[in-house]
């Protein structure tokens, strides 16, 4: 594991620093799933996981206080889980308004790639 950073050093050598630093994380935690927040609103919480290893159909994952729903992104519908009514009425909202750059962030988060964030539900 890298040390933890102490020193000032020049920004292209903490550069650096952080990306050992990702990468022995990464090691310390094979099969575990990167999964970023691309979105918050209202208290609901959206993630999608960046792996190549991510099962189909396109989906996202929305988190609500103690409450968790997957959100596949070509129906625009709750496959798994439950939200309260005024939130999934939200997150299904904001995904149908959204869709075009859910898909383009699946594509890159099945590359494992990071997706972007995307705009909240306003």
């Amino acid at each position: 594991m890298v040390d933890i950073w102490v020193e000032k050093e020049t920004g292209l050598q903490y550069v650096e620093f952080l990306i050992k630093y990702i990468l022995s994380s990464m090691e310390n935690n094979k099969g575990d799933y990167n999964m970023p927040t691309i979105s918050m609103f209202f208290g609901i919480i959206v993630r999608m996981y960046c792996s190549p290893k991510e099962h189909n159909p396109p989906h996202i994952h929305a988190y609500y206080q103690d409450h968790k729903a997957i959100v596949d992104i070509n129906t625009c519908e709750i496959t798994d889980g439950k939200l309260p009514p005024k939130q999934s009425k939200m997150i299904v909202a904001w995904a149908e308004i959204h869709k075009d750059e859910l898909l383009a962030d699946w594509d890159l988060a099945s590359k494992g790639e990071l997706p972007f964030k995307i705009d909240p539900l306003k």
